[in-house]
């Protein structure tokens, strides 16, 4: 864990979050920032910069959660369909040095905003959006 890192926090219950899903490697919270209500983010327990240091095994186990979580987040949300994004560095538009997939629900004709454009979620609708993911789990 990485003393500095929000995300290692959140997985260390040291900061809150409207949680989605829990295992042994991999959390699943609201993004505080949402594109729309259901967009949640997936990370690994243990921390990692980049998706250029994250093991194999790690990946595998990222992505399989990444899937189930999209899954339930159409389900319980029902958007007119789900972007899945993640970026690496600041170039790319990463600001949380943790790996991290995004889980964003849209709709027909909606713009995908710049995350500097988003704004801060009241954290009562966070966890209600995240209570409505947990029942398809």
């Amino acid at each position: 864990m990485e003393d500095n890192c929000v995300f290692c926090m959140i997985v260390e219950k040291k900061v809150p979050a409207s949680l989605v899903y829990e295992d042994k490697h991999t959390i699943a919270f609201m993004d505080n920032h949402p594109v729309n209500e259901g967009h949640t983010l997936v990370i690994p327990k243990k921390h990692y910069a980049t998706i250029y240091t994250l093991p194999e095994r790690e990946t595998a186990r990222l992505c399989r959660v990444v899937k189930k979580v999209a899954c339930e987040v159409k389900k319980a949300i029902n958007p007119d369909g789900i972007t899945i994004s993640q970026q690496n560095e600041r170039g790319a538009g990463q600001d949380v040095f943790h790996v991290h997939v995004h889980i964003i629900p849209r709709y027909a004709g909606q713009r995908m905003p710049r995350f500097e454009e988003l704004k801060e979620e009241a954290r009562e609708k966070l966890d209600c959006a995240a209570a409505k993911v947990r029942q398809h789990i």
